[in-house]
């Protein structure tokens, strides 16, 4: 299946975010190289590696919203994932530089959703798309509302740049 375009436009007074052009909507960008180890033998990225890539972008985006997931752990909250999506189009190859875009979108009382678009940095074609779900929990690992300083973010995630 042919995926939808998807056309990032730099941000020229903050890079790390980005504006599809095709959809409207703004995403954090974070840039990653692929290594060695990430490829099998057919020498392009295995598949299970892109869920690394969207834990960095996801992690990435935290960092930069000053909110890191290690603040979040202190605070006595964890966001395991209970659903995952990917929708693989081109390969990555050793020692190719992709920009994994990230978004925060659905939020529920104790659920939330975050959206990724990983391109190729140098060529530009899209990789792949996903999302994963997290349930909110304590430390204990029973289900709790999401916690404030994430409500926020998700309320003040920039819809312009």
């Amino acid at each position: 299946m042919k995926p939808k375009p998807f056309v990032p436009e730099t941000n020229k007074d903050n890079e790390k975010f980005v504006r599809d052009r095709t959809t409207g909507l703004v995403w954090h960008r974070a840039t990653y190289r692929t290594l060695y180890a990430d490829t099998d033998r057919s020498q392009v990225v295995y598949h299970s590696n892109y869920l690394r890539y969207f834990e960095f972008g996801r992690t990435s985006l935290m960092r930069d919203a000053a909110y890191p997931y290690k603040e979040i752990e202190e605070s006595g909250y964890v966001y395991p994932i209970y659903d995952l999506g990917l929708s693989f189009y081109q390969p990555l190859y050793y020692d190719d530089v992709m920009h994994i875009h990230t978004r925060p979108v659905n939020l529920e009382r104790v659920k939330l959703q975050f959206d990724y678009v990983i391109t190729h940095a140098e060529k530009g074609y899209l990789v792949c798309t996903g999302f994963t779900k997290h349930c909110a929990a304590n430390t204990a690992g029973r289900p709790v509302a999401v916690d404030p300083k994430t409500v926020q973010l998700w309320q003040t995630f920039p819809d312009k740049i």
